[in-house]
């Protein structure tokens, strides 16, 4: 073979494995490109007996996780006052505003829509975002005469007297503690662990429930949580092998308790995926799908497979550019690894360009 002007070119002298950024291995060819004075394009002293080509493409960095297909984050109904529990709804019941969520001592507590939970009794002088949220679903009922505001006056204890006479209860013009369940919207009862008739104390729970939704939840671990970013899209994949969209709406830190003793809780990241068309997923009340999650996606890239990447001795990586009767190596700039492709960049590489893949 030739020598280049420089000096003979030195053989391939070792081969090392390259542990990358993005957490994958790679076996690469060692390859010094000569002293600093040769030319930047070294010819290789062997063609490559496997090759590929430089394609453009969009490049995703995607991850698939096991997920369950329900109604999403299971919430709980803890009673506030002590009595006897004279009325429970049934697992899978659907409750919108005004229903009676359960009832202890034949009083009952009313679903009404809102974030902010029920903390204290509400009465004539009270004030408060909670006012305003009280206020807020006595006009949606249909009781006027009061306005919509932090202020509970004696126009809203009015309204609220004209609800408890339909409600079957005293008519107080109070809201007492334990009256009123907040939810952001209708929910649907997961399960109850009350039973009627049975005495009840207070902080006691209920029943649990979810809205009424469709959604999916992922549990990822604590290593995955680059995965976990909100209003990212995620593919979601049916027991029937359809596809429907999905995007993160919630991502919060839950702790697993540890199986035995000699074992250690486990941290995992709870991801809730919304649906938005959820007629494709009407057909199933809970099933277990796959979750496609895309940590990050590189448009109109440049991508070799990995294998084709060379280590080159002065540092950074390379491929052997061949046009079948001569090869060189030529040092690029990764971006993105994923699936088996990465993202490079250099001089003279473009779509087309036929690299060698090293044994």
């Amino acid at each position: 073979m030739p020598e280049h002007p420089g000096g003979a070119l030195m053989r391939r002298v070792l081969t090392a494995t390259v542990v990358l950024a993005a957490g994958g291995a790679l076996s690469a060819f060692l390859v010094n490109r000569g002293d600093a004075g040769q030319a930047p394009n070294q010819t290789a002293q062997l063609l490559p007996v496997n090759t590929d080509k430089v394609t453009q493409q969009t490049l995703k960095d995607t991850e698939t996780e096991d997920g369950e297909l329900g109604f999403g984050e299971t919430a709980t109904a803890v009673n506030r006052a002590a009595g006897t529990i004279t009325s429970l709804p049934d697992s899978g019941q659907e409750l919108r505003r005004g229903s009676t969520v359960y009832s202890v001592d034949n009083k009952p507590t009313t679903l009404l829509y809102g974030a902010l939970p029920a903390y204290r009794r509400l009465a004539d002088g009270s004030e408060g975002p909670d006012v305003r949220q009280l206020e807020q679903n006595l006009q949606a009922m249909g009781y006027t005469g009061f306005t919509v505001d932090d202020e509970y006056t004696s126009l809203t204890a009015e309204a609220v007297e004209e609800w408890q006479e339909d409600l079957g209860v005293d008519e107080t013009g109070v809201v007492e503690l334990g009256a009123v369940l907040f939810a952001p919207a209708r929910i649907r009862v997961h399960s109850v662990q009350a039973q009627e008739g049975s005495p009840l104390g207070p902080n006691q729970p209920v029943l649990t429930y979810t809205g009424t939704t469709k959604a999916v939840t992922v549990q990822l671990d604590a290593a995955d949580q680059r995965l976990a970013q909100l209003k990212a899209k995620v593919g979601i994949t049916l027991p029937d092998g359809k596809t429907v969209e999905g995007r993160v709406a919630k991502v919060s830190t839950v702790i697993i308790p540890a199986e035995s003793p000699d074992k250690d809780p486990e941290t995992k990241i709870e991801v809730i995926v919304a649906i938005d068309n959820q007629t494709a997923v009407a057909s199933w009340a809970l099933a277990s799908v796959d979750a496609t999650f895309t940590a990050s996606e590189r448009k109109n890239v440049l991508t070799v497979p990995v294998a084709a990447l060379v280590a080159l001795r002065e540092g950074g990586f390379g491929v052997e550019v061949t046009d079948g009767t001569a090869s060189s190596y030529v040092p690029v700039k990764t971006g993105l690894f994923a699936s088996g492709q990465v993202e490079v960049s250099g001089a003279g590489i473009k779509a087309g360009t036929v690299v060698g893949i090293p044994k």
